[in-house]
């Protein structure tokens, strides 16, 4: 089944999984209507966990189920589980490799209304830094889908982040998800645009409203880490210049790891994200997205400078 919201799609594979894998079991930090475990709960609940809003705790249970084999999935928003479990990832699951799978739902700026508390846009980095650590950003629901069933194959820790809003598929149904592999969305030889999450969708739109003018290529990068540098650099060989664009801190994520990527053969780049801030409340998902100039607009705009110049 196809979704638009990549919650409800990431609640579905997880319970189809459990019927394929009788290892995987699943931890919640209290938020299972809102990550969507809950409908694991509802299908093998002798396998899922209520932790409380003890995150430190939820992170440290599952590195010990996974020394028993079990594949341990843990849940919260991003904002809790990548800041507040921390040192037990660190410590615990990474240092020993641990095939523990995090989840941070309600990522980036999605948790419109409740503010800078609940909008985590430095999760990417956080997790991107630790030694070990898997760290995905899938672009839709479909990709959400395929990679949430890529993790449980692959052996150590990963994170991904999940969007709480639901939004139109911009990857293909039942395409196979492959961990550190770039993909190409639409041919182009001006400027590269490399993308994650929510913000693949808005640079197909700028490719599509320049087409006449200036060819943008879109590649969605979904794995942040491990990035095929090579690859990056490869995509990008015939372009002016590269566009970088991520719901996420400009420092430390998606931005960084394709400039490092790019530092042995530069070329001007413009970095499409949040300017060292945080989030604010809004009314709504794409009030905040335009006061943080998270557009199709912007990147419009930005691929004109590079072109321009």
């Amino acid at each position: 089944m196809s979704y638009n919201n990549q919650r409800n799609a990431y609640g579905s594979t997880l319970v189809e999984l459990g019927a394929e894998n009788k290892n995987i079991v699943v931890l919640e930090a209290d938020l299972g209507k809102s990550t969507m475990s809950h409908m694991f709960q509802q299908a093998y609940p002798d396998r899922y966990f209520e932790m409380g809003i003890a995150e430190q705790n939820m992170a440290s249970v599952a590195a010990g189920l996974s020394q028993t084999g079990k594949i341990p999935f843990i849940n919260s928003f991003a904002v809790f589980v990548s800041g507040r479990a921390f040192d037990q990832i660190r410590q615990t699951i990474c240092i020993g490799k641990l095939n523990v799978k995090i989840i941070g739902s309600s990522s980036g700026l999605s948790d419109f209304g409740d503010g800078a508390t609940h909008q985590d846009i430095e999760d990417m980095a956080i997790m991107r830094a630790i030694p070990n650590m898997t760290v995905i950003c899938p672009a839709d629901a479909n990709e959400m889908t395929a990679a949430t069933r890529a993790i449980a194959e692959y052996h150590g820790p990963c994170y991904v982040r999940s969007n709480r809003n639901s939004y139109d598929n911009v990857t293909p149904e039942d395409k196979p998800f492959v961990i550190g592999q770039p993909t190409v969305l639409r041919e182009g030889n001006d400027i590269a645009v490399f993308a994650c999450g929510y913000m693949v969708g808005l640079a197909l739109k700028a490719a599509d409203q320049l087409k006449d003018k200036i060819s943008l290529k879109v590649i969605n990068v979904s794995t942040i880490k491990p990035l095929n540098e090579a690859l990056i650099r490869e995509l990008s060989a015939d372009c002016k210049g590269i566009i970088t664009a991520e719901e996420h801190s400009i420092i430390g994520g998606l931005g960084s790891a394709v400039a490092q990527a790019m530092a042995a053969c530069p070329k001007p780049m413009e970095f499409m994200g949040i300017n060292d801030r945080f989030g604010c409340s809004a009314h709504s998902y794409k009030e905040l997205l335009d006061y943080y100039n998270l557009t199709d607009q912007s990147i419009i705009q930005a691929a004109e400078k590079l072109y321009n110049k």
